[in-house]
């Protein structure tokens, strides 16, 4: 094992230690989440509601939105809140002057929140099969679909921790604009039952097409163009990441 492997498995090693401590908060508090959802939404709800387009039921339709919200909101939260205390703490000062490289660095920090993203989604998945009769109609959409998403909203994460100076400034971007573009992604509801002009507005959320992916890789229902989405996805978290590994190597807002 090279010297630069040992240096990246050290530093993803610490951040998965991090997360891994307080797991009642990081795993168990999301896990709880889909219960309630799929208890509320899903028994109580769905219910009364009619099957949704493909003929499936409520239930069912709204698990996969409930495994990218949980994987979207674990992975920025991950990051975002890592950086910005070991900004605080000044450790993030010693790993910028450790041998390792800024790509090092941005990749350790970056597969920390990608996997507590995924952690969630896969025991998020796990509570729903137990729950609902769960199929995986397109697996070869679905992987690089969930792979995409995880890893974009980690580099999110990433910008928002170097730029953020206070706590506020972590909790701000969560609460007021990627929690409501979740929520208003079509998680719960088709968009097509939507009356104009929130039918139109919802195009330009782009967490919709990332809901839409992941949906159609679970039960084969999507109204988006598949292939485009991916595509446009892929551009926009390989452009994320060139973006943050360029602030990484400049030490912006992060050496003090």
């Amino acid at each position: 094992m090279s010297a630069a492997q040992i240096r990246f498995l050290t530093l993803l090693r610490r951040e998965v230690n991090r997360f891994m401590k307080i797991k009642k908060q990081t795993l168990g508090a999301p896990l709880l989440e889909t219960f309630l959802y799929v208890s509320v939404f899903g028994a109580a709800l769905g219910a009364s509601i009619d099957r949704q387009p493909g003929g499936v039921r409520y239930v069912v339709f709204i698990v996969p939105g409930l495994i990218m919200m949980g994987l979207a909101i674990n992975a920025f939260a991950n990051n975002s809140s890592s950086i910005l205390q070991q900004k605080f703490q000044r450790a993030i000062d010693d790993q910028l002057s450790s041998p390792a490289s800024p790509l090092e660095l941005l990749l350790a920090l970056s597969l920390g929140g990608f996997l507590r993203g995924m952690i969630v989604a896969a025991l998020t998945f796990v509570a729903a099969w137990l729950l609902v009769d769960l199929p995986v109609e397109h697996v070869l959409v679905l992987v690089p679909s969930l792979a995409l998403v995880g890893f974009f909203f980690a580099q999110l994460g990433v910008l928002i921790g170097v730029r953020a100076e206070q706590f506020d400034d972590v909790s701000f971007p969560q609460t007021f604009i990627l929690q409501p573009l979740v929520f208003l992604g079509g998680v719960f509801y088709t968009v097509s039952v939507l009356p104009e002009p929130f039918e139109t507005l919802t195009h330009f959320n782009p967490v919709y097409y990332m809901v839409g992916l992941i949906r159609y890789g679970f039960i084969g229902y999507s109204e988006i163009n598949v292939a485009l989405s991916l595509a446009l996805l892929t551009v926009a978290t390989v452009a994320l990441f060139a973006f943050n590994l360029r602030l990484f190597a400049r030490g912006y807002k992060l050496r003090g």
